[in-house]
């Protein structure tokens, strides 16, 4: 599994009216959640915003992580060829700091020490982020 190449696929969520979405995909996170979803069955996100890997979003078989009423489900991430949205969930705290960016689920090589799905695989999952513009921070909602 190769790292990202920088295209992202758009996925917006409850969290995000108008078009504009809080998360995207690369090619190559789409493509290792395509992989997953044959391995695991349905899948979930979670980043905690803890330090180490806590800070990186953990993958997850759907329901296995608990969230609770201080995660915030930022997106249902839909996938072409996987059947069901992915949903991206992150810890309240951590929205709070991160709520005027846009993220991107990204793929890179190595491994990480928590207990991620896509460890085996010899690669990891990472956030890349950047601020909304003027005009997508007008399309959000909270």
């Amino acid at each position: 599994m190769a790292g990202g190449d920088g295209g992202e696929t758009a996925a917006p969520g409850p969290a995000a009216p108008e078009g504009t979405a809080r998360i995207g995909l690369t090619a190559a996170a789409a493509e290792l959640l395509r992989l997953l979803r044959k391995e695991h069955g349905p899948l979930m996100f979670h980043q905690s915003g803890g330090c180490c890997d806590g800070s990186a979003p953990m993958c997850y078989p759907a329901g296995e992580f608990r969230t609770g009423s201080s995660d915030v489900l930022l997106a249902r991430l839909g996938v072409e060829g996987v059947r069901e949205p992915v949903d991206f969930w992150m810890s309240a705290d951590q929205f709070a700091r991160w709520r005027h960016t846009h993220l991107t689920v990204d793929v890179v090589p190595g491994r990480g020490s928590g207990f991620s799905l896509e460890a085996p695989e010899g690669v990891r999952f990472l956030i890349r982020s950047r601020l909304f513009t003027e005009e997508e921070r007008a399309g959000l909602s909270g």
